[in-house]
């Protein structure tokens, strides 16, 4: 140990990432001293990762991080995550953390409460960050001539109380950015606004959760990952050129979605928990010739038409692999679904799981996997209760032994069962 430069002592240290435990390396001997002063490139300052933050007050939390980075020289990573601390923080702490390491920062995560709130876009703004998270805090009069983040790649805003115009001019003030996440927030709506546009040609990758809205328009001509979860929209509207490759939904209710040509080059579906006209929803993602995975998972259909059959998913998907489906099984529903003969050639991995296990899932595990002859993998879900009858024991050991038998005719398939 005595023999590495203490630039890789520097390395080791940034590696470490946690501010104590970098603390208790660094008073290892006045060489840690040096690398931790002079060559410390990441620091991490988390409420989950020692309890003790949570114990200690605001005034000696601020303390404790002032010391810590003012004794550093050129930190490339800072986080702070103190969003659990009961204190809010001083405005003034915060502000001396973003001043002192603004000229060598690239990545920033700030998930503290402060008061007066601190307005970090203005204190970060034109710097070199390429990474910024932030969270429990409010934007307002977002400025893009001055507030702009010319190298900024990847930007995350957590339970942020935001105006539709001020994120779209965040947006527009990120030349360069590639992902954007945004979870949890308070999106105020003028009158004369009813609708939220974020418009970025370089955008590829948008995730956002927790969000309620009559109206959201997304124009992204780079976009190739689209990520709903636990969202509720009137309606939807993603503009582009066509380059999205990757489509999710989970929990989320959309009453109209319009994708327009974007669907052409999907790649992978993956839909959990949705509720949409589905006629109109499959009219969409059945011109995506290119796709390789296909997720239709706990969705409850009212009608037949409502069905995405297999003759439908083997014609329109050749390119298919991965296949999942978990429907409400109900006698009507399972014929529909198997109607055809077109074989799935290319799946070979199949994921199917029901709310109810009964003869008819056993049926219904028996079409699909005549249709798939060069399946390897089948993984079988269920949902038992807690408090199990003896009618339902014997439901399942029935089932079992259905599976077990058909099986044989399979031996080449690697088989798995999951229940919950």
């Amino acid at each position: 140990m005595e023999c590495l430069p203490v630039e890789v002592i520097g390395n080791i240290l940034s590696r470490v990432g946690a501010a104590r435990d970098v603390v208790v390396a660094s008073a290892t001997c006045r060489k840690w001293r040096e690398a931790g002063r002079n060559h410390l490139r990441a620091l991490s300052f988390n409420s989950a990762d020692w309890p003790v933050y949570r114990e200690l007050s605001a005034s000696r939390l601020e303390i404790l991080i002032t010391q810590t980075i003012f004794q550093t020289k050129g930190l490339q990573s800072l986080s702070i995550s103190m969003a659990d601390v009961a204190d809010e923080f001083s405005a003034a702490p915060v502000i001396a953390w973003l001043m002192y390491t603004r000229d060598s920062l690239r990545s920033l995560l700030h998930l503290v409460r402060t008061a007066p709130p601190v307005n970090v876009l203005e204190r970060c703004g034109r710097s070199r960050l390429e990474a910024l998270v932030l969270g429990f805090t409010s934007i307002s009069g977002v400025e893009p001539s001055y507030q702009r983040f010319p190298c900024l790649r990847f930007l995350a805003l957590h339970s942020v109380s935001v105006s539709a115009l001020d994120l779209s001019l965040l947006l527009s003030a990120c030349p360069l950015i590639e992902s954007f996440s945004l979870v949890s927030p308070d999106i105020a709506m003028s009158d004369s606004q009813a609708t939220m546009e974020l418009s970025s040609p370089t955008l590829k990758r948008i995730y956002v959760e927790a969000i309620s809205l009559d109206k959201f328009v997304l124009d992204a001509d780079s976009l190739e990952s689209l990520h709903l979860k636990n969202s509720t929209l009137e309606y939807f509207e993603l503009v582009g050129k066509g380059g999205l490759r990757h489509l999710r939904f989970d929990d989320v209710s959309v009453i109209q979605l319009d994708i327009g040509d974007t669907a052409d080059y999907l790649e992978v579906v993956d839909v959990n928990d949705f509720t949409i006209v589905w006629p109109k929803f499959y009219q969409t993602i059945t011109r995506s010739a290119k796709l390789r995975r296909l997720r239709l998972w706990g969705v409850v259909f009212d009608v037949e038409d409502e069905v995405l059959d297999l003759e439908t998913i083997a014609v329109c998907f050749p390119r298919l692999s991965h296949l999942s489906l978990s429907y409400e099984t109900r006698d009507s529903l399972v014929h529909y679904g198997l109607h055809g003969s077109t074989m799935l050639e290319n799946v070979v991995a199949l994921e199917l799981g029901s709310t109810v296990i009964n003869d008819l899932f056993t049926e219904w595990v028996a079409g699909l996997l005549e249709r798939c002859p060069n399946l390897k993998k089948l993984v079988i879900h269920g949902t038992i209760s807690e408090m199990k009858t003896r009618e339902e024991c014997q439901t399942l050991a029935g089932f079992t032994s259905s599976i077990v038998r058909l099986m044989r005719k399979y031996i080449n398939v690697d088989v798995q069962f999951e229940y919950q």
